[in-house]
């Protein structure tokens, strides 16, 4: 089928018309004939077989029976009336109930007429029925075009109420592949569909909508999941080709003073192996001649900020000037005291810019900025700000990327006419299959494994009930001059709630760890930025044993004496942030504790993520279960949740197939960098015309 009829307005099609039209445009964003084409049934019935009455059981979802109707009436409710039918097929009786269209649907009915009929069963007072139940005659049945598997499309409540049934989307597919003559143009080689075992596009495409069987709906399914997959991952290998030979970068060709001074003697400890080779990765990018654009996965202590520090020192040697954005002030406060006690032994020059930076300080910033008297910049979205000027800016890092848009990201670029080289950090380990579909255009390093010195947090699960044994234990860890955390929930849709939950905690705490003994701070999101800090600094230095807080201290605090951390109400956090919170302890060379406090009642999610984070520690594997448990959109958060629309694959279940996708795209790219070999002619132009327009390809933002 030309690419032409695929690009007719929806309307268009026998049987939409303009207000059906618009309804399928506001309600699933299909606009034209492609896009009906790539709406993918959700899940398959079996219409093959069929029930009696007598053999029907509760626990039965949807079913079809053969049967008549012989009586019919309508009865008076609160609101309107509903239409009930008694139906028959000789074993038994059922009801169909209506309760819209009663009119219509009451003159449609013929009485003894033989039907059909298909939908959800449901059992109340001994006795089944079925609302809104599909039916045909059964002359017309069997003499119509019906597939051993029924397909059941994505579909909305305004659809449904508006009469777009999944009959009716049906019945526009099968109009939509008379109109074409099923006639669809190839998008890949031959030889690649043959060492694949595809499916041609048009066959895939024919049995998606309208399997003939469990085995040609497989091959189907196969074929579009591995070419929706394929295109994304080619995409993204062609970005980053593609930026690396145009986007010019500055080349960091040496590696001077400030790195070999700081290498050789004010290491503050020897760099693991794996701090070694994400460093020798980094450098190798930092040396060419093209924009780096790298992304340094490490989870929570495994060493990413020294790294960084390394990579602005090497800037330093070329002449060029760093900056490093963080998402929240405390994160970037946390990393401008880190660097400054490393930059200390260099003699370099380190600011802080957030939102309540003073007046006079921001200009005296930006003076040393224009000067080039200030080696490093850290802060928050403040560095976005137009009037924030460098003389030569040479390596920008992110941190927590995923927290921040596109856009923001695309401002740093703009502070010099050759923007500058990227670094994307993230503490959140990001599982294999999300990171090659959410950042595939970015080269991504990996530091796996902690500093050595670091133990093993000990993380146990406690019930309410046990509150008084884990109180004794958190006084025996202060009273050998340890600190503890008491995290209490943040959920925002009820900021008022958790808010008292976490003051009535804090009431009770401090009646039982009563003053002078015991000093406690607290931290939580209603808190001016002042008091926030106030408030830490006295937990820093030891002033305060217990910090309590919510979920503020996620990210950003460093406190080497803290060796517990209380998760109180555990079963209402994500796996993401249970990991993070961890992190909070452990960071000197004591044992450190976590504990799970939940209440006895617990979702089956919930104890997952509870017994997962009691047996392990390792990030990518926690990422893993988060992503099982989570799916894709959310765990990325709202930032980022649109960024893959994917119609037919799914990261989680189809992760071996997204692996192998990207390696048969690694491997062509290899073969033939500018798709110019005639075997690849329609890979090429498929490819043109994805990037010309948004299409159902083109899913990467």
């Amino acid at each position: 089928m030309t690419e032409s009829v695929l690009h007719t307005p929806i309307e268009y099609l026998k049987g939409v018309g303009p207000q059906r039209g618009a309804l399928l445009r506001k309600e699933l964003n299909i606009h034209t004939y492609a896009d009906l084409l790539r709406l993918f049934p959700n899940r398959y019935i079996d219409r093959t077989r069929f029930f009696k009455i007598q053999e029907l059981v509760v626990s039965t979802a949807e079913v079809q029976i053969i049967g008549k109707i012989h009586h019919l009436k309508t009865v008076e409710q609160k609101k309107g009336k509903r239409l009930v039918a008694t139906f028959t097929d000789g074993t038994g009786e059922m009801e169909l109930i209506w309760f819209q269209g009663i009119k219509w649907i009451q003159e449609q009915i013929k009485l003894n007429e033989v039907y059909v009929i298909f939908g959800k069963l449901t059992y109340f007072n001994h006795q089944f029925s079925m609302t809104h139940p599909d039916m045909e005659v059964l002359s017309a049945y069997q003499s119509g075009f019906r597939p051993a598997l029924q397909s059941i499309y994505p579909s909305t409540e305004n659809l449904g109420k508006r009469g777009v049934s999944n009959k009716m989307v049906s019945k526009m597919m099968q109009q939509l592949f008379v109109e074409s003559g099923a006639r669809f143009d190839e998008t890949l080689p031959e030889y690649l569909c043959k060492q694949q075992s595809l499916v041609s596009l048009r066959e895939a495409l024919i049995h998606i909508h309208f399997p003939k069987s469990a085995e040609s709906l497989s091959q189907a399914q196969y074929r579009l999941k591995f070419e929706e997959l394929f295109w994304i991952q080619l995409q993204l290998l062609l970005n980053n080709r593609m930026r690396k030979h145009k986007i010019k970068g500055h080349p960091f060709s040496q590696v001077g003073t400030y790195f070999l001074d700081f290498y050789n003697h004010h290491l503050p400890f020897e760099l693991t192996d794996a701090q070694k080779r994400v460093l020798k990765e980094i450098r190798n990018d930092l040396g060419q001649a093209a924009q780096m654009n790298r992304l340094l996965q490490g989870d929570v202590g495994s060493g990413k900020t020294i790294v960084a520090f390394m990579c602005m020192l090497l800037a330093l040697d070329n002449g060029f000037q760093s900056c490093l954005m963080a998402p929240t002030e405390i994160l970037a406060q946390q990393h401008y005291q880190s660097l400054s006690t490393l930059a200390e032994t260099n003699g370099l020059q380190i600011g802080l810019l957030t939102g309540s930076t003073k007046t006079a300080e921001r200009k005296r910033l930006a003076e040393a900025l224009l000067d080039g008297s200030l080696h490093i910049l850290i802060g928050t979205h403040a560095l976005l700000e137009d009037h924030v000027q460098f003389k030569q800016l040479g390596l920008a890092i992110i941190d927590e990327q995923h927290r921040f848009g596109v856009e923001q990201r695309a401002k740093l670029w703009k502070k010099n006419q050759i923007p500058p080289h990227i670094l994307v950090m993230t503490a959140t380990p990001i599982p294999r299959t999300l990171a090659m579909s959410l950042y595939g255009d970015l080269d991504i390093s990996v530091i796996d494994g902690l500093p050595p010195g670091r133990k093993p947090i000990q993380t146990v699960h406690q019930s309410d009930s046990n509150r008084l044994k884990v109180w004794k234990f958190l006084r025996d860890e202060i009273a050998k001059g340890r600190q503890v955390y008491i995290v209490y929930p943040l959920i925002q849709e009820s900021e008022a709630l958790d808010y008292k939950d976490l003051m009535d905690g804090y009431e009770s705490i401090s009646r039982d760890f009563p003053l002078p003994q015991y000093s406690i701070s607290i931290l939580h999101g209603q808190m001016k930025p002042a008091e926030k800090e106030a408030e830490m600094k006295r937990f820093v230095e030891g002033k305060t044993q217990i910090m309590v807080a919510t979920t503020v201290i996620e990210v950003g605090v460093n406190v080497p004496n803290a060796s517990v951390m209380v998760i109180e109400s555990a079963e209402r956090f994500g796996l993401s942030q249970l990991h993070q919170l961890r992190g909070r302890v452990g960071r000197g060379a004591e044992q450190s504790y976590c504990i799970l406090m939940t209440g006895f009642k617990m979702s089956n999610d919930s104890k997952t993520r509870i017994e997962t984070m009691c047996r392990t520690q390792d990030g990518f594997e926690i990422a893993d279960v988060d992503l099982k448990l989570r799916g894709p959109g959310d765990l990325m958060g709202k930032q980022q949740s649109g960024v893959l629309q994917l119609q037919i694959a799914d990261l989680v279940k189809d992760s071996a197939l997204l692996a192998q996708a990207r390696q048969v795209a690694q491997a062509l790219l290899h073969e033939d960098p500018a798709l110019e070999q005639p075997v690849h002619q329609r890979i090429r132009e498929t490819y043109m015309e994805l990037s010309r327009k948004k299409s159902f390809w083109n899913l990467i933002s």
